[in-house]
């Protein structure tokens, strides 16, 4: 559903993705690790389609089109869909007008999304004008559920969350995803449409959203390279206890491509 193959960034003059090979398949929930500056954003940002992400070399494929070039509007109309760690405040544009924009059909009712994220009282405000962080992640997962993208992007879910909104948070990117542990457990006996067609890739740091949402695979992203992926879990205890360093060394000390490094960290 998304191969991206040999990508390289620039951003300005710097080049901040350096030959980045990921695919997520359908269904599948992916965790982006990676310290500060390492081009986390930077990735969730091109593959959205951002024009300052300069795409010098190699492609990116969604649902069998090549979207490498292609304009951010498109990409939305496709079906990809972000959640930004620091969107902008919009005056002069009520939120509730903002959901109705990202219905791509034009059918679900405002009132109803938003009560699902504890948000019915922030409809008539400007965008994320005075809101809270917790007020500025719901404010995301309710024009994400409007538009109901086929690959939903988050960057820092759990940033600037205090922890009475982290549960609601994960929750909900677990719903939006259309899945929940259970659901997880059971899905080599049985499979829904929407679990065939739902993806995700999650930049996390805390780690919390893993208690919420079921991840199928993890990658490291460290100086503009995928250094390492494998299981999430392991991955992130890896990083909890010898910080990203020691699981660059483990990685560098395997002769096997990246591409193949099944982690035992």
């Amino acid at each position: 559903m998304l191969k991206i193959e040999g990508l390289h960034v620039m951003l300005g003059d710097k080049e901040i993705l350096k030959g980045v090979n990921m695919e997520i398949g359908a269904g599948e929930v992916h965790i982006l690790f990676g310290p500060n500056g390492s081009g986390k954003t930077s990735l969730l940002m091109t593959i959205m389609g951002y024009p300052q992400y300069r795409v010098t070399e190699g492609k990116i494929m969604f649902k069998g089109h090549d979207i490498t070039h292609m304009p951010v509007d498109e990409r939305a109309r496709l079906g990809i869909g972000m959640s930004y760690q620091r969107p902008p405040t919009i005056h002069g544009l009520k939120t509730r007008d903002m959901v109705h924009i990202c219905d791509r059909d034009k059918i679900k009712k405002v009132e109803d999304l938003a009560a699902a994220v504890n948000f019915t009282d922030f409809l008539n405000r400007d965008i994320n004008a005075g809101f809270s962080g917790g007020e500025i992640k719901r404010s995301e997962l309710l024009q994400l559920m409007a538009h109901d993208p086929d690959l939903m992007l988050f960057d820092e879910p759990e940033s600037g969350v205090d922890l009475e909104n982290i549960s609601l948070i994960g929750n909900s990117i677990a719903a939006l995803l259309r899945r929940n542990f259970q659901a997880h457990i059971e899905k080599t006996q049985k499979q829904t449409h929407h679990h065939l067609i739902k993806m995700g890739l999650i930049i996390t740091h805390t780690g919390y959203i893993l208690n919420y949402v079921p991840a199928d695979k993890g990658h490291v992203l460290y100086d503009g390279v995928m250094a390492c992926r494998g299981n999430p879990q392991e991955i992130f205890q890896t990083i909890s206890h010898a910080g990203y360093q020691e699981c660059i060394k483990c990685c560098n000390q395997r002769p096997t491509p990246v591409t193949e490094i099944q982690t035992s960290l």
